[in-house]
């Protein structure tokens, strides 16, 4: 489960980078950005290369890539990360479907859920064995 909803995170996070600098032709102000032209630019009233920057390189998707190549990271060897990332990030998913409700929310909603299923199952697969190694290093009561 962890692994899937990793994937998940991934992809969907590759996706919206690629698609924004492809599909939404955020490509063209990258000049803009190393131009100095965004410095002191008003938030209220953004410029298409502000914009741009914004959906793209200063948006959620690379940080999600990075957390999601960090959970494979520690499933590939055996850690299973603290739930509390995956009730995070499932609270920011549900905040973005109602603000904007016509993305692709869902996806990461049940990356989220997926996760938090397979942090639970791995705690408990790790305390059982945790258990049953406890009861052969100690004598009965």
């Amino acid at each position: 489960m962890i692994r899937i909803a990793s994937w998940l995170m991934v992809v969907y996070a590759s996706a919206h980078t690629v698609g924004a600098f492809v599909v939404e032709d955020a490509a063209r102000h990258v000049p803009a950005w190393f131009s100095g032209q965004l410095w002191g630019e008003d938030f209220s009233n953004m410029s298409p290369a502000g914009s741009a920057l914004w959906l793209t390189l200063a948006s959620f998707a690379p940080p999600l890539f990075i957390l999601g190549l960090l959970l494979l990271w520690l499933h590939r060897r055996r850690i299973t990360p603290p739930a509390f990332v995956a009730w995070m990030l499932g609270g920011l998913t549900m905040m973005d479907g109602i603000i904007n409700p016509y993305t692709p929310w869902p996806i990461l909603l049940l990356a989220s859920v997926l996760l938090l299923i397979g942090i639970r199952r791995e705690k408990r697969e790790n305390n059982s064995v945790t258990d049953a190694s406890r009861l052969g290093n100690y004598p009965a009561a």
